[in-house]
């Protein structure tokens, strides 16, 4: 009888693997193979994977994008007023001061967003709200209350315009850079916004954005009361054109269905960027 009963539970578990969600599919698809380049990534460092220090929001660090950034910020879609010096909490100097090691995506104070009780209210209902372009056209921090009511309901027109760094051009059949939106467009209908694209690698994209996007899409299209706090931070090192990477953070409101604070380096495998201008080399 005991071993009739384990006979069951496995069919039992395996038919319910079966019928795992085609979204949820997609989505571990892209996890795993977000995990497969990180492992690439250790290995083709020497097999040895180096701990990289994460910061908390107490760490004495600069607040401001880069060291030339201060300009204000663009609000859009009933977004509460906030002050007009481009800032964010997080870390941004030592993030950018950072090596990578073969890790692409490392936490943030224990990945714990920190967003203040303030910036959680949904009182203004979904909002976006981008920095402007520095002095030398650098996007800043972009922040969000997400909802249903600022998705997309029309498909994404082809993008025109070229941030910072952007020297393209095709490795192996394929483009080493994207116009990436900081606030994705299927989250927010934000398309073709200068102050809301950076030259970003394939790899930063997509798996790796890309993943955190979708679950907060699949979380938002659950319910038209669900909202989730967001922010996305280029992090640019001194004046250099492109980015060194991104900082993400996002909590949903009143769960923690949605809750991270992670930096992603913007790095492609084989490549060698020179990010005082996006220039690059194949390794």
């Amino acid at each position: 009888m005991l071993i009739l009963g384990i006979i069951l539970v496995v069919a039992g578990a395996v038919v319910g693997l079966g019928k795992m969600p085609r979204q949820k599919k997609a989505r571990a698809r892209r996890r795993k193979l977000a995990t497969s380049l990180i492992v690439l990534g250790v290995a083709i460092g020497g097999g040895q994977q180096v701990q990289q220090k994460v910061f908390g929001p107490n760490d004495s660090a600069s607040s401001s994008v880069s060291s030339s950034s201060a300009s204000t910020q663009g609000t859009t879609q009933g977004a509460p007023t906030k002050s007009a010096d481009n800032t964010t909490a997080q870390p941004v100097s030592k993030l950018a001061a950072l090596t990578y090691n073969g890790d692409q995506e490392i936490t943030i104070n224990n990945n714990d967003p920190a967003f203040a009780d303030s910036e959680l209210s949904t009182k203004s209902g979904g909002w976006t709200t981008f920095s402007n372009l520095d002095s030398q056209n650098r996007v800043g921090p972009a922040e969000a209350m997400l909802n249903q009511s600022i998705m997309p309901t029309e498909k994404r027109e082809p993008l025109s315009w070229d941030p910072t760094g952007w020297h393209n051009k095709k490795i192996n059949g394929q483009w080493l850079y994207n116009r990436s939106h900081l606030i994705g467009f299927q989250l927010s209908g934000e398309n073709n916004n200068p102050k809301n694209l950076m030259t970003g690698t394939r790899e930063l994209n997509s798996p790796l954005m890309q993943a955190h996007e979708d679950d907060i899409a699949h979380y938002l299209k659950q319910s038209t009361s669900h909202y989730v706090r967001y922010e996305v931070t280029p992090v640019f090192r001194g004046d250099e054109l492109l980015a060194r990477g991104v900082a993400m953070r996002a909590q949903s409101i009143g769960d923690n269905t949605i809750r991270f604070n992670v930096y992603i380096f913007n790095v492609q495998s084989g490549v060698t960027l020179n990010y005082s201008d996006g220039a690059s080399q194949i390794q």
